[in-house]
This record gives structure tokens, C-alpha cells and sequence, in this order.
């Protein structure tokens, strides 16, 4: 008897499972699904790039080796500008970024800044009115990013200066700070006490009990009737009397 073998029914056997394309809709799902995945982060169209907004930001504050790190949240979405956008500074921390299109927006956007440079420090008190020794100076690298004044460079600067207020050790020296040495009032000094009262004017001699810049309030001593007074110095060895 002749035995003749069936032939193989491969992997679409009934013993296996069949393996189908999956439906035209379902790839069109799934592609939806990845390009959407892939837009993330991007500004929709219309809208400007937060990137743009944190470049112009960091621009306004920059300069000067400054270190500029601006912060804007991912959400927000400003409308599309048709020309490029530009930036000022309303602070040492903080930006306006514009977009000049005629129906343009404002943003304002803070920023963290950092910038250093090598600066005249005290490294120890000074009393205001009194000059500022050399072996009182130091030249450190600080942050001044956010100072109320700029920094001295070269401590030959400030050295002979008058404090114009009370200074504390690891202060950063201004120009502000200081007061020229002409015009400046010493202990001892002897000055002419004015004194105004009902349209009258009364010039007396005196000696200074303190120092004092232009402008200072200093105690004086009226050498006649040994009275002490405080009067504000208001030209070179001139007190006036405080009323």
C-alpha cells in the first residue's frame, strides 16, 4: 500500500494563530498618537517660542560677563510676532520682552543674575566722616549683580576717601560712599556757627566736635558761650544751626 504525506499547512494552520495587519484606522491612531508625542514642548502655530521670549529676556539683562538664567512658564502662549521681539532691563532681575507689532504685547520676565567682578572691599568698620585707610582695603571677587552702586576697581581709588556714613567690614566701597577730603570737617576743626532766626543772621566762632562731610549733621561747640549746638555743614568749614 502506497502512503502518500499531506501537505504542510505552514503557520496559517489551524493549530496556530493567524497574524492579521491591524485595521487602517488603528494605524492611523497610533501614527496621531506618536506625532503628537513628538510636538510636545513646541509653541502651537501662531504663538511665539518661550525660547524666543527667554533669549530676548536674557539679552536685556546680559552684558559684562553677567550669567543670566530668565524663567518663563512652559504654558504660557504669547501670539505670534511678525518682527523680531526686543527686551529691556526694568531691573537687575527682571525684563520686559515686546513684541513691536502694531497690536504687540508686553511680558514681563524675571530672571536670576549673576555677575562678578574684582571690587574694593572694608575689612574692617568705618565711622562716617572718618578717611578711609589703605590697611582698611582689600580687592575680592564678588557677585555685584543687584548693588546699589558700582563697585571700585583699584583700591589707590579710595584710599585718603571720607566715609560718607558708616561703613561695616566686608563692604563692597561705591562711589556713593565716599566724600572728597577737600570740604570734609575733622574733630577740632574750627568752623563758623551761622545761625538764622526772623530773617536775622548770626555768624559766631566754633570747633568741631565730630567729623563730617557736605551735608552731614555734626555737633559744634560755639567757643564764646561754650554752648554745644548741632548744625549741618553746608560749605567748607560752615555749620549752619538746626532750627
Amino acid at each position: 500500500m502506497r502512503v502518500v504525506a499531506a501537505p504542510a499547512r505552514g503557520l496559517l494552520g489551524s493549530g496556530m494563530h493567524q497574524i492579521r495587519r491591524p485595521p487602517l484606522l488603528l494605524r492611523f491612531l497610533v501614527a496621531s498618537m506618536l506625532l503628537a508625542a513628538a510636538l510636545v514642548g513646541r509653541a502651537a502655530p501662531g504663538f511665539t517660542p518661550v525660547a524666543d521670549i527667554l533669549k530676548a529676556a536674557e539679552t536685556a539683562l546680559g552684558g559684562a560677563g553677567a550669567q543670566v538664567e530668565a524663567t518663563v512658564d512652559a504654558a504660557v502662549r504669547m501670539p505670534a510676532c511678525g518682527q523680531p521681539l526686543s527686551a529691556v532691563a526694568l531691573g537687575p532681575r527682571m525684563a520686559e520682552v515686546r513684541c513691536p507689532d502694531p497690536s504687540g504685547w508686553r511680558l514681563t520676565v524675571p530672571a536670576r543674575v549673576r555677575r562678578e567682578a574684582d571690587v574694593v572691599v572694608l575689612t574692617a568698620p568705618v565711622r562716617g566722616g572718618m578717611a578711609i585707610d589703605a590697611s582698611q582695603l582689600a580687592v575680592q571677587r564678588r557677585d555685584i549683580a543687584g548693588g546699589s552702586g558700582v563697585g571700585m576697581a583699584d583700591p589707590s581709588q579710595v584710599a585718603g576717601r571720607i566715609a560718607r556714613r558708616a561703613l561695616p567690614a566686608g563692604a563692597v566701597v561705591t562711589a556713593g560712599d565716599l566724600a572728597d577730603g577737600a570740604g570734609a570737617l575733622k574733630r577740632g576743626d574750627p568752623v563758623v556757627i551761622v545761625s538764622r532766626a526772623g530773617g536775622i543772621e548770626v555768624r559766631m566762632g566754633g570747633r568741631a566736635l565730630g567729623n563730617a562731610v557736605s551735608g552731614a549733621v555734626v555737633a559744634v561747640e560755639n567757643l564764646a558761650s561754650r554752648r554745644i549746638v548741632r548744625g549741618r555743614l553746608v560749605a567748607d568749614g560752615v555749620v549752619e544751626v538746626l532750627q
